[in-house]
């Protein structure tokens, strides 16, 4: 189903209704059950290395272990601890085919932070259907959840159903068992953060403690990473099953936990919007009638949600061409990693067109069977353009996000990025480089994968509160993988010699502002200057980095027919340079830049008109993860999706700021 009419909602409706009888239950617990508390303290001492004008930091917020029950079916035992370790640079092991057999891994460069997610939905019930002694160990459920099926219909229903509830043939009157062993086995995944955040003042590690809210709801995807600043967090992590609605998330949040007295402050990250069906980034406030109850409920978007996740193994999230309503040149880097093209493969008839979005009444009570239709309200570019709309229609901009990127291992390898050696992401999904390169539906981690993402933030020292309020204050980048380091600055006076400032940053910040920030009023009359500068990452001995090829500014904005326009300029390096990959060998060919930097006004400023702007760093060409590995197999045995691969096998990995935003005077 492409779109709906409107005369075949009513149908839907009962249908999703009579569908949904069979997923009765128990009612959801009190508010007052996830109340923050302080499990241990943060007793940090000061930093020795501390950088005034801040350093990058790179980490990977969105990593998830054997605890979430669909890395548990892929046959991982990995838990939190070792998540930990993999990420700090110590080796774990992977399971290799279905016997259980073990694999070596290591990262290439230890992380400076990371963030185990878990999801939340399945933390009770894993624990009662692991268990024998438990009083649900029996239940159909619990065999389901024992099969080994990762993607088991019976589990995904329980995030899909809008009336989820815990069932009490697993968890127990009023759902207890399941509460009771979900509160225990969050305590261990806060142990383990506590354990390996380093307080001493080396400062050579931070672990946050932080779950995933996987809300699959109606076929859509609206997942959320939620991160705490400290260990001060809550008793339990609010999940899917039981808050429905992504503002019940926020509101628990706000009211347990930033509004309580224990010191507990959170935020929360969307991801995979491109597999949202338009859901992500929807328009629509259910429940608030006027224009105030509108705002207000932007207002606490914009509070817990100040970043979005643009990349991670289930592809890019930035932008897409062809799309309606988005006028502009087309840009060739919004076809990267286009995960979404061969997921509907499997929701889109053969014969049939990707079509829009339904986007008319009751458009939020529509199913689906997965990603299977367009819409612009699915990408972060759009989103960043939507903002500025609301901001002018209800002085609130609920989508005003930095961007941020991470992996979603299923694998416990948070950071695990470097495509020449990537060990895959979902256990025995992907577990042998055979699985890894093919383009198979039947494979879970096949080639419409990738290894993801890492976060990077401009902080002053590698400790929870100094990257917390980089991620708050939305000084925060994502990369494709590489550890490439942009900066972004944009001010009215801008010094256009500030390439060759020795103290660059903190002339910068002097006279400007950063990645994440509102352009301040003023400008008498001329166009704002940027700062773009960009370091290329050097990789390591075994894992040489790529060069720089150039760096863009990316502008957007609307106009008053509500289209979206979107603007690529190149403002450093050079696009023809000619450099290169041999996709046989994998081989580069020629030159590139270690550094890029320039001072650029926008030569199509418009004063009257609201406007976001962000970088983009880009690489040479190289080869995409599954061209080394389909290299790196003996001839005979490579699949045919080697000689005829679905995606590009030569890619161009980049680096994203946050925005920074222009409002015109009032």
């Amino acid at each position: 189903m492409n779109a709906v009419t409107q005369s075949g909602i009513a149908a839907v409706v009962i249908a999703l209704s009579t569908l949904l009888v069979a997923c009765g239950g128990v009612e959801p617990p009190p508010e007052d059950a996830y109340s923050a508390r302080d499990f241990g303290g943060d007793p940090e001492q000061p930093c020795d290395n501390r950088v005034p004008e801040r350093q990058a930091l790179f980490g990977d917020l969105h990593i998830h272990t054997a605890r979430s029950n669909d890395a548990w079916n892929f046959d991982l035992r990995m838990g939190p601890d070792d998540a930990y370790r993999y990420a700090f640079g110590e080796p774990i092991q992977l399971p290799l085919g279905d016997d259980f057999e073990a694999r070596r891994v290591q990262i290439d460069r230890p992380l400076d932070f990371a963030g185990v997610t878990d999801h939340a939905e399945f933390l009770g019930e894993q624990s009662v259907c692991l268990d024998a002694s438990a009083a649900g160990y029996d239940s159909s459920f619990c065999e389901v959840m024992r099969s080994g099926e990762g993607r088991a219909p019976q589990l995904i229903m329980q995030i899909m159903s809008p009336i989820s509830k815990r069932k009490a043939s697993v968890c127990g009157e009023n759902g207890a068992d399941c509460a009771e062993r979900a509160r225990k086995t969050w305590e261990e995944n806060i142990a383990a953060a506590q354990l390996w955040n380093d307080t001493s003042s080396d400062c050579e590690r931070t672990a946050f403690i932080a779950y995933e809210y996987s809300s699959f709801r109606l076929g859509s995807n609206l997942h959320r990473n939620v991160i705490f600043r400290n260990s001060a967090v809550m008793q339990r992590p609010v999940s899917y099953i039981d808050a429905h609605r992504e503002w019940d998330l926020w509101r628990i949040l706000k009211e347990q936990c930033i509004e309580g007295d224990t010191g507990c402050d959170v935020l929360a990250i969307p991801h995979n919007s491109n597999i949202s069906n338009g859901r992500m980034f929807a328009v629509d406030y259910p429940g608030a009638g006027s224009q105030e109850q509108q705002a207000d409920r932007a207002r606490l978007r914009q509070q817990i949600e100040p970043l979005v996740e643009i990349m991670q193994h289930k592809g890019d999230s930035e932008c897409r061409n062809g799309l309606e309503g988005v006028l502009g040149s087309v840009d060739e880097f919004c076809d990267f990693e286009k995960f979404e093209n061969f997921a509907f493969r499997s929701t889109v008839g053969e014969d049939e067109e990707v079509g829009q979005c339904y986007g008319g009444p009751f458009a939020d009570m529509v199913p689906h069977l997965g990603p299977n239709c367009l819409d612009r309200k699915s990408y972060v570019r759009y989103a960043l353009v939507e903002g500025l709309r609301e901001q002018q229609r209800i002085g609130v901009n609920p989508f005003k996000f930095g961007i941020s990127a991470s992996t979603d291992t299923h694998n416990a390898i948070g950071g695990g990025v470097e495509e020449s050696s990537f060990p895959g992401h979902l256990g025995n999904g992907d577990s042998t480089p055979e699985q890894r390169v093919q383009f198979n539906k039947d494979i879970p981690g096949n080639a419409s994968n990738n290894p993801g993402g890492l976060i990077g933030v401009w902080a002053e020292e590698n400790s929870r509160d100094s990257i917390f309020d980089a991620l708050k204050r939305r000084e925060v980048f994502g990369t494709s993988g590489p550890r490439i380091q942009p900066r972004f600055f944009a001010g009215w006076d801008l010094d256009e010699s500030l390439c060759q400032d020795g103290d660059m940053a903190s002339s910068a910040y002097a006279r400007g502002v950063p990645m994440g920030s509102d352009l301040p009023p003023g400008g008498r009359g001329l166009a704002p200057r940027f700062l773009v500068a960009a370091t290329a990452d050097a990789g390591t001995d075994e894992f040489p980095g790529t060069p720089l090829q150039r760096l863009q500014v990316i502008k957007a904005w609307a106009d008053e027919e509500g289209n979206h326009h979107q603007r690529v300029f190149e403002v450093a390096g050079d696009p023809d340079n000619g450099a290169s990959v041999d996709p046989r060998t994998c081989r580069p060919r020629g030159e590139g830049f270690g550094q890029l930097c320039a001072v650029w006004q926008d030569p199509e400023f418009d004063a009257s008109s609201p406007a976001v702007y962000y970088l983009r760093a880009v690489e040479n060409p190289s080869c995409r993860y599954s061209t080394h590995q389909c290299a790196q197999l003996p001839a005979g045995e490579r699949p045919q999706d080697c000689e005829q691969p679905l995606f590009d096998p030569v890619i161009q990995e980049r680096a994203w700021s946050s925005p920074i935003w222009y409002t015109p005077p009032v």
